[in-house]
């Protein structure tokens, strides 16, 4: 293979399925009397107790001044463990562009139920960082559970917030004691010797799935300069409390049981595409083929204090025109709202159609009462009718913390961006993060009462880096921007949008925007494709695996979205709607591994199947039309059916709907 050129049929398997030819890290189940957990390279996952997660992660942390994860490499790593106890030691050295630090870990589980992990560090040469040391999640299952939390002022009772908390629920914390579903508890200590206490926030916000306990408190200055020898010794111990009647945990073989839960049937919503960031026009083949996937609108940043805007706006306007969609802007303005009125007036004698305007002053993330009053102003002045709003540019973080300064009353929309690597950038934590996204829209709705939420753009990698106190280095020749993820051309792409859809189509949101049109962060590669590099895995006018799921979702725009329910929702989630008596689903395997599903949906008779899997990788990617008329009988006996899924597989099924499904749709408010 030489160094920038993938062709059909030439991309390796595991690439095929998560943008990477290289194994994932090993896994290893450890147990420590009744707790159970996941190994992986220096982190401890799902800690449960049953079938009850207790801990979500355990991980040492090293993060540079622009809040960038230096990932570790081990120089040494043993595991002793004999079905009732463990021990983990290993080394890490976690070094970058100018991040050196080294540190000692040591994880040791009990027959007794305790796991004790201590970190012990050293900078080998002076840096800026933002945090060092252990962080655990606990899981956002958690929310509303009461919690008693240790502190050198006394003992704190309270509970995790039901709503996404827009700062930290608790801080100064030596130690948290809470409940657990089963009838057990657990209590986790800390102990630090450099950066003062550990304090918690609410990982949701960025919609990770979690409430995350970490050192370092946000109120100290950052980033901070370490010295070489300067040191970081940690220990953070895990102790459970269990029921006497513990439930046994599901075998591992067991199929993972899929069906129609009991949350309200929404709407779905329309469903749009990013403006390639690119620049470059679409080609008449990219026209034809995003056309016929019917997306409702092309979303477009357009900062008016730049020269050109003018003309950027001309060109997504045509693009819009030609794939028979509208508009959807992102404006940011100059003081005082300078440039609106040359805008609205534009788009007004151009007769341009805008599905909705979000407003921002210019290089700020929060949309103010200035500039949307400008906003306002400015489109009555040129007689348009058209939905103003805003919200955050990035993370619904920013939205959740501008709650008292955002012009909610005046408002027409509300809107944010996800974006899930903002913490961890492996499968399975980007795979978490599609339980948390409708949490976001559960605490937006409740600050913005009954407006229209549109969310986006939708990503796997943010855009930009709000938080960076420095400038973003430049990537070094064969490696991919800071905005560009290796996997969006893959399965897992794709697995992880069917599942988002259905999460956020069943949350009650109206309007829902993902990725772009082209380029790498789009849903196909552009045609020229001039920017060839062997890391990303494509082919001139490849259309990416994820086009396939987004058009399934939006040929059904306005249908029921019917709420999915899996018993295991870390290996299998997906979208499922309604309408004109046909069920249309897309059930995606979130994991590396094949699995066994037990469906059951509101369908009754013989069922369509398409498999978005290795096996029908190339086709789908090289001649999509020809990929859409392939398909197999699914029989469903008694509203049932097995299926079978290959590693991060989508099955895209359609079928007719039972005649009285217990489902009743309920439109966004």
């Amino acid at each position: 293979m030489t160094d920038s050129i993938w062709e059909p049929g030439t991309i390796p398997a595991r690439a095929i399925r998560y943008g990477v030819d290289a194994p994932l890290p090993e896994t290893r189940l450890l147990r420590a009397g009744p707790l159970s957990a996941v190994l992986e390279r220096g982190d401890l996952r799902h800690v449960r107790l049953g079938d009850e997660t207790v801990v979500l992660r355990l991980y040492g942390a090293i993060r540079d001044r622009n809040w960038d994860t230096i990932e570790p490499v081990f120089t040494a790593f043993d595991v002793a463990a004999d079905g009732e106890a463990f021990s983990v030691r290993f080394t890490a050295e976690n070094v970058s562009h100018d991040v050196d630090f080294v540190w000692n870990g040591e994880i040791e589980g009990t027959s007794a139920g305790t796991i004790v992990a201590r970190f012990d560090g050293v900078a080998r040469k002076p840096f800026l960082r933002n945090r060092i040391g252990w962080c655990v999640l606990h899981p956002m299952a958690v929310a509303g559970f009461p919690v008693t939390v240790e502190t050198p002022a006394g003992r704190i009772d309270g509970a995790f917030p039901e709503l996404i908390s827009p700062h930290q629920p608790f801080v100064d914390m030596l130690a948290i004691s809470h409940p657990t579903a089963n009838g057990g508890e657990v209590t986790i200590r800390f102990e630090g010797d450099l950066f003062e206490l550990f304090e918690m926030e609410d990982q949701r916000n960025w919609t990770d799935a979690s409430f995350k306990t970490y050192s370092t408190p946000l109120r100290l200055p950052y980033p901070v300069q370490l010295q070489a020898g300067d040191r970081v010794r940690q220990t953070v111990t895990i102790e459970v409390r269990a029921a006497a009647d513990l439930p046994e945990p599901t075998p591992a073989d067991a199929p993972v049981r899929v069906g129609i839960g009991d949350r309200p049937a929404r709407v779905v919503p329309p469903i749009g595409l990013g403006a390639a960031s690119h620049g470059a026009p679409l080609t008449d083949r990219e026209i034809e083929l995003l056309k016929a996937m019917r997306f409702a609108h092309l979303r477009a940043p357009l900062d008016l204090t730049t020269d050109g805007w003018r003309d950027r706006l001309a060109a997504v306007a045509a693009d819009a025109a030609a794939i028979g969609a509208v508009l959807e802007l992102e404006i940011q303005v100059g003081p005082d709202g300078a440039g609106l009125n040359d805008l609205f007036d534009v788009l007004a004698a151009g007769g341009v159609p805008l599905a909705r305007a979000l407003v921002f002053p210019a290089g700020e993330l929060t949309t103010t009462e200035s500039v949307l009053a400008a906003a306002l102003a400015a489109r009555d002045a040129a007689g348009l009718n058209v939905p103003i709003g805003g919200g955050s540019r990035a993370f619904f973080t920013e939205f959740n913390r501008a709650r008292q300064t955002l012009p909610l009353a005046t408002m027409a929309v509300a809107a944010w961006p996800i974006d899930p690597e903002v913490h961890a950038t492996d499968n399975g934590s980007i795979m978490e993060t599609l339980a948390a996204q409708p949490a976001t829209v559960g605490t937006g709705q409740a600050i913005f009462g009954p407006g229209s939420i549109a969310i986006g753009p939708i990503t796997l990698k943010m855009p930009f880096n709000p938080n960076a106190t420095g400038p973003e280095p430049k990537p070094a020749h064969g490696e991919l921007p800071a905005n560009v993820d290796r996997r969006q051309p893959s399965l897992f792409c794709a697995a992880w949008t069917a599942g988002s859809l259905g999460r956020l189509a069943t949350a009650g949101v109206d309007a829902l925007t993902y990725y772009e049109t082209t380029g790498w962060r789009g849903i196909m590669e552009r045609s020229d494709h001039p920017l060839r590099i062997a890391a990303f895995h494509s082919w001139p006018g490849m259309v990416f695996p994820v086009a396939h799921v987004l058009a399934v979702a939006a040929a059904m725009t306005g249908a029921e979205a019917l709420p999915l329910s899996s018993d295991d929702p870390l290996a299998v989630d997906g979208f499922v709607a309604r309408r004109d008596g046909r069920i249309v689903a897309m059930i995606a395997n979130l994991r590396d591994a094949p699995v066994k599903v037990r469906l059951s949906l509101p369908i009754v008779g013989d069922a369509r199947i398409r498999r978005l899997d290795e096996t029908t990788f190339t086709l789908a990617c090289a001649d999509p039309e020809a990929f859409r008329q392939t398909s197999a009988l699914l029989a469903f006996a008694d509203e049932a059916a097995d299926l079978d899924l290959l590693p991060y597989a989508t099955a895209i099924i359609d079928g007719p709907a039972a005649p009285n499904p217990n489902v009743q749709a309920e439109a966004p408010e």
